[in-house]
This record gives structure tokens, sequence and C-alpha cells, in this order.
């Protein structure tokens, strides 16, 4: 069936996914496959109506552009985030204790400390090396197997285990690594897994971005396999679908996937939705296909869409309280518009109109997500981008539990819903 093959793509981009940069190589070799040509943001461009585009930054951010045959005359932007809160490597990260090498950890976001003890980890990230003629070069690196494990302390030396006590990552979250292993041997280690994986030999190690991650890989659960549990749903679920819709759309209209790093952390960086990853690569663009002046650079991003995707807090079946009554959405029950009055997120009832309106056109059911109003509201890329660009903005998502833990739980059937409704969106003729 159509659905269950959406959902082996799903399951094994999640698992091939363990970091930024590997999720942005996974999906710039799906746009590869779809005919797009890539772009160096260091050489001069050139564009052709009808082109199917894309550029990476860091190589942790990645923008698609489905170009229209048609003067580019307005954008159906569809955005997300590549990064998930969890646990990085420190530079410095060997250190030893009690006859172990253990490895220093930095807090990336705001992750779910608890759901991290007693799981096997794997080790993945970016290294930059140098060779033996002196180039420098970065390569990826999955270590697709327990090496890790951050083992919780037994309930016999802690009686208060289960009373709330606060977690102390500097003290409490080292992962265990090598019995009787030394500080050398953790760049031993790197150098033995890049040679396996790249057949690299003689080389330096000159500094690494390393990324601790669940081994247990995403699944189906429940009776009728009626949900997804995995590593990452926030944010790659939504890379995933904008970059199903972009693909399955029929390629008449100008279209945009953004994918940007750092969400969790703010989105200030160069390639974050904060930095001019985006607006660069507008304007660009409206060089080769515009006017290329300011005036056609803002008519470009006043006539275009941006749906700003990140996944929304589910009603929680044990914890019905922390949500509205009136607006708690439940696994696969369809998109989730997300409003907030405070502009934490970036819906107004022009862009909730126009989603509304898709999800009408595609069939699909639509619920709207509001935060208590006793509570504090988190938010996205949307708002960022919608004051970067001022393009018109909502935020949705779909629904799902256990945002920020190691291990998250959304729908199987919403993932098919959005697609289908932001594929719609990529068609639309009128955005107006």
């Amino acid at each position: 069936m159509p659905q269950d093959d959406l959902l082996e793509r799903l399951l094994d981009f999640l698992r091939r996914s363990p970091t930024p940069w590997h999720a942005v190589a996974n999906m710039v070799s799906r746009l590869e496959g779809a005919g797009f040509r890539r772009l160096d943001e260091t050489e001069a461009w050139r564009l052709d109506p009808g082109e199917r585009v894309y550029v990476t930054r860091n190589d942790s951010s990645v923008i698609a552009l489905q170009l229209p045959r048609q003067p580019l005359e307005a954008l159906r932007m569809i955005g997300a985030h590549t990064d998930s809160p969890g646990l990085r490597l420190k530079p410095n990260a060997a250190q030893t204790s009690a006859g172990w090498l253990q490895l220093g950890v930095e807090v990336y976001g705001g992750a779910l400390l608890a759901p991290w003890f007693d799981r096997d980890l794997g080790l993945a990230g970016r290294v930059h090396v140098r060779h033996p003629d002196g180039r420098l070069e970065g390569v990826l690196i999955g270590v697709d197997r327990p090496v890790a494990i951050i083992p919780s302390l037994a309930i016999h030396l802690d009686r208060e285990a289960n009373n709330g006590r606060a977690i102390n990552a500097q003290t409490e979250m080292a992962p265990v690594l090598l019995q009787g292993g030394e500080h050398a041997d953790l760049e031993r280690l790197l150098l033995t897994w890049l040679e396996e994986q790249h057949d690299l030999t003689g080389i330096e190690i000159l500094d690494f971005e390393l990324v601790l991650h669940d081994m247990q890989p995403p699944s189906r659960v429940g009776v009728e396999g009626e949900l997804i549990a995995s590593a990452r749903l926030d944010n790659l679920l939504s890379c995933f679908i904008g970059l199903e819709a972009l693909l399955a759309s029929d390629g008449s209209q100008g279209a945009l996937l953004v994918a940007n790093d750092h969400e969790e952390v703010g989105s200030a960086s160069a390639c974050g939705a904060q930095g001019p990853f985006l607006g660069d690569v507008l304007r660009r663009v409206s060089d080769q296909l515009g006017g290329g002046g300011g005036e056609d650079v803002v008519r470009l991003v006043q006539s275009s869409r941006m749906i700003s995707c990140d996944n929304a807090h589910a009603l929680h079946p044990n914890f019905p309280d922390k949500h509205d009554a009136a607006h708690g959405p439940s696994l696969n029950g369809g998109p989730v518009i997300k409003v907030n009055a405070n502009q934490r997120y970036a819906t107004n009832s022009a862009t909730a109109a126009l989603f509304r309106d898709l999800c009408r056109e595609a069939g699909e059911p639509v619920q709207t997500f509001v935060t208590r109003a006793d509570m504090a509201c988190g938010s996205t890329i949307g708002p960022i981008t919608a004051t970067e660009l001022g393009v018109p903005t909502l935020d949705v998502g779909v629904a799902q539990w256990a945002m920020h833990s190691i291990r998250e739980t959304a729908g199987v059937r919403d993932v098919a819903s959005l697609t289908r409704v932001l594929t719609a969106f990529c068609n639309r003729t009128e955005l107006a």
C-alpha cells in the first residue's frame, strides 16, 4: 500500500539520520535522485525556468527549490529544522573515573534527560581531518552499534530517585565507553572508525562535532501499528514530510523547502532560521529570474507563503489537564495548526484560513493547538523566519507525545495526511 511505502521510507530516514549532517546528506541523496542540481554558494549561479536545484550550508541545513516554467511570482515555502535535543561531546571529551573511560557531554537544546539513562548509545557526527598531503576534509562518521551507556544509580543507593530529584548533567550523565581506557583511547577509536568507514589512514584529527544517539531503531507500535516511536521525530518528521511533498508535487508552481539547523538552541547561526541563509538564496533567485532589484525581492516575498512545520503537543491520556480543554490535538487526528497570541507561533487568521482550505481540498481533517493560558509556550522557526523575511507564515505540525525525549511517539496516519496537504500547497495556484 502507498502508506506502507511512505512509512518504510520514513523509518529508514529516521534510522539513517542520527545527526543534522546525516539528515541533510540523506535528503540530498533523495533530491539528487529526483533530478535536483546542486548549487555552490561560492560560485556564480545560473538558473533556468523549470529547474530543480538545491544548496546546503554547513552541511546541516538545506534549501531545495522548484522553479516554475512561467515567470516566478510567488513561492510556496515549507520550513522545518534538522536538529534535535540531545547530548553532544565536549571538545576534550575523554575523562576517566573508577577505571572507566567516559565521555564529557554537553546538553544540546531542551532535552528531557531522564530517558537517556540505561540506553544503548551509538556515536555519530562529523570529523575534520588533515590528510598526509596537508589537505583538510570534513567527513561523516556513524558508529552504528552500541558503544556507550549512561548507567542509572541503583534505587538502593538513592532512595529519593523516584521523588523528582534533579539530574545534574555535568556530574551524573557522562557515558561509560571503555573499561580500563585512557584519554588517548578516544582518538585511537576515532581513527579506527574513520579507517573502517572511509578507508582513511595516516590522517590527523583536527576537530569534531559528535552526538550520542539511541541505538533502538524506529518502529511501529500499538496493536494495529497505529503509532510511530523513534528518536528525533522533532523535527526530522517534518523534514521528511516536507521533502515527500516537494517531490510528489507536479512541478507547475514555484516551491521551496528549507530545513534549518540550530532551531533547538535559538536559530541564531549562519545556517539557522535567524541567519541569512534563506534570504541570501531568495535574493540570488530573484537576481536570476526577476528584475534583481530590492523591490522585486519584496514583491516575491510578499506574494509567497511559508508553512513552518514543527510537531505539536498531543493530548496525553495520563495528563489531560496539561492542555486547554478545547485545544488538545489527538494523534492520528490530522495536521495541527499552532496558535499563540504572543507570537510564539506565526499563525494569523489569514494564513490559518489558507491552511484550512488546503486541508479541505486534500480531504484531510485539521486540528488546533493553543497552550494553556497559565503555561509558557515554545516556539519554532516560523516567527523567526517571518521576522527575518516578512513572509506571511503559519505554524503547523503533526501531533506527538514525549517531545524532546530520546524516544518520541506520533501517529501513523498523520504522516500521509500532512504530506497530502503540503503537496496540495506546492501545487496551489492562488495563495491569497
